[in-house]
């Protein structure tokens, strides 16, 4: 099931990065074919407004992933900046640091990521990935903070300063290579949670990016068009729903076979 993971995270990544080049889209209007059936023509048949939902989905597919993956990039380094800084700063410093780490964690983090994202207008999935890394990242902030506290006291870290290896020494060179499977897990998850956060608000209108989104193509179609309501237009409502789910459990595959590789506990013989 692991490989199951990378075989089909692999193709969403092809369709984003070659399917719009292959697949035409055509924004135009045509009422005389709204909600058309599945057909030659039309793989996964049509909107309320006659345009091609399978057109819709490869063209969307890059906002979802540069939504995913911007977001779980900016919250690693974010949380680095902040876990490891203070781990290794100590003193006042450290103190302010959890300090605002325990603030963004009891905040409710979906209401005020929605409120943020009308506030500022996002029109780019890069953007609305920073906003959702900015409530994103404490958790993992916490978790470094403890893990490079605690390795500051092994044995490795006090032979690199008894051979008075300088301080970047110790901390690209003992400390990072030590934390590069814990966050490549937590990047997979981070991506993960930013989708259901990313298509959340857009369900709600909140964020009005292009219409072959896939979380735009969900609101349109469960609160704008009918077709919610309408027989014809479940596929148009299916269509993003699962791609949306089979996307997450790639991740989810992955994410364990990453974990696997990383602890020899789990590795099977």
């Amino acid at each position: 099931m692991k490989r199951a993971g990378m075989v089909i995270l692999c193709l969403f990544l092809l369709v984003a990065l070659i399917g719009p080049q292959l697949v035409a889209l055509d924004g135009s209007t045509h009422y005389d074919e709204r909600f058309a059936p599945i057909s030659w023509q039309h793989w996964l048949g049509t909107d309320y407004a006659g345009r091609d939902v399978w057109a819709q989905l490869v063209h969307g597919s890059r906002d979802i992933l540069l939504i995913a993956f911007s977001t779980g990039i900016f919250a690693v380094l974010i949380a680095l900046l902040v876990g490891v800084g203070s781990a290794l700063a100590g003193g006042a410093v450290d103190a302010l640091l959890v300090g605002a780490m325990d603030v963004f964690l009891t905040v409710p983090s979906f209401p005020l990521m929605a409120i943020l994202s009308a506030l500022f207008r996002v029109g780019d999935p890069i953007t609305f990935g920073f906003l959702l890394a900015l409530w994103s990242w404490p958790g993992l902030a916490r978790s470094l903070r403890a893990q490079v506290q605690s390795m500051q006291h092994r044995e490795f870290i006090e032979v690199a300063r008894l051979m008075r290896m300088g301080p970047w020494h110790i901390l690209w060179g003992e400390i990072f290579p030590n934390l590069v499977p814990y966050l490549s897990l937590n990047f997979i998850l981070i991506a993960r949670n930013a989708i259901t956060a990313s298509v959340g608000i857009m369900m709600l209108g909140l964020v009005p990016l292009r219409v072959e989104n896939w979380g735009m193509m969900l609101n349109l179609a469960a609160f704008q068009s009918g077709a919610l309501f309408l027989p014809q237009g479940r596929v148009y409502l299916l269509a993003p729903l699962l791609a949306i789910i089979l996307f997450q459990y790639s991740l989810i595959l992955v994410a364990g076979a990453v974990e696997e590789y990383f602890d020899p506990r789990l590795q099977r013989n």
